[in-house]
C-alpha cells in the first residue's frame, strides 16, 4: 500500500497520535494510553522510559503491529486505525525501516540477503532502492557507509557476525529503499558509550540523506544530546497493569 498524499494540516508531521488506547489481552493485561504525540518530518526523537513502562507497546502501535482500540493514529496521512491487519503489514513494509533490539536477522542468510529482505515485500521501496542501479549495489553502499565491507563479508552468515556487525547490518536493512520513518528499539543497548555515539552518527547521516525521520526508544537519557528532541514516555502516556478484561 502506498500512503495517500499528506493533507495541508498533516504535512508537517510524519506521525500524529491523539487519544490512542490499547490493552494487551487477559485479566492481567498491560494497557497504554497515549494522549498526544507528533513526529515532525525529518526530526530525530529519542523516547525514554524505564523498563516495563510501555516503550515496546508504543512502538508496536506506531508500526501497526497492533491496532489501538480508540483514538487517532495518523502516519504519512494514512489513518492506521482504518487499515486491516494485512494492509498495515504492507504499509509497514513500504514506509518503515525497523531496527529491532535483538536485530532479528536471518541467522543463516548472507549479509546482503539480510539487508535486501524488506524489498521482497515492498514494491515501491524496491524501486527506490534501484534508482541509481541494482538494489544489491545500494545494499553494499549502505553497509560501507556504516563501516562494513560487503565483499569482506560475502562468505559470512549473519549468525557468524559480531554483535556490532549485526547491529550495522540491521541498520542497513532498515535504511534500504529510503523509508520515510526509521524506528529503533534499544539498538545500542549492547554497545559501550563511544560505540553507541559513533553508531548513531552513522545512522543519522544516512537517514538525513534519505529524508527519513527517526524515532528511537531507550532507557538511556544520556543519548539525548544526539537527538533533536527527547520525549519521556510518562509525559505523553499513562500505563496500567491488571485491568479486568
Amino acid at each position: 500500500m502506498i500512503a495517500k498524499p499528506l493533507t495541508e494540516a498533516s504535512c508537517a508531521d510524519v506521525v500524529r497520535m491523539e487519544g490512542v488506547r490499547f490493552r494487551w489481552p487477559g485479566a492481567r493485561g498491560f494497557s497504554l494510553s497515549v494522549d498526544s504525540f507528533a513526529l515532525p518530518v525529518g526530526q530525530r526523537v529519542l523516547l525514554v522510559g524505564p523498563s516495563g513502562s510501555g516503550k515496546s507497546t508504543f512502538l508496536s502501535l506506531l508500526c501497526g503491529i497492533v491496532a489501538p482500540t480508540a483514538g487517532t493514529l495518523d502516519v504519512l496521512g494514512t489513518d492506521m486505525t482504518k487499515l486491516s491487519n494485512s494492509a498495515r503489514d504492507r504499509f509497514r513494509a513500504e514506509h518503515f525501516g525497523i531496527i529491532f533490539q535483538m536485530f532479528n536477522l536471518l541467522p543463516y542468510g548472507s549479509v546482503i540477503d539480510n539487508v535486501m529482505l524488506p524489498l521482497s515485500f515492498a514494491e515501491a521501496r524496491a524501486k527506490r532502492a534501484s534508482r541509481n542501479g541494482p538494489a544489491v549495489l545500494e545494499a553494499a553502499r549502505l553497509l560501507k557507509s556504516l563501516g562494513l565491507d560487503a565483499a569482506d563479508l560475502a562468505g559470512h552468515s549473519a549468525a557468524a557476525l559480531s554483535v556490532g556487525q549485526q547491529q550495522r547490518v540491521a541498520a542497513a536493512r532498515a535504511l534500504i529503499g529510503a523509508p520515510e520513518l526509521i524506528v529503533a528499539d534499544e539498538p545500542t543497548s549492547s554497545l559501550d558509550g563511544n560505540r553507541q555515539l559513533a553508531f548513531l552518527d552513522l545512522l543519522f547521516a544516512e537517514a538525513e540523506a534519505a529524508g527519513s525521520s527517526v524515532i528511537m526508544v531507550s532507557h538511556d537519557e544520556a543519548l539525548g544530546s544526539r537527538f533533536d528532541r527527547v520525549v519521556r514516555l510518562d509525559e505523553i502516556a499513562t500505563s496500567q497493569r491488571g485491568i479486568p478484561a
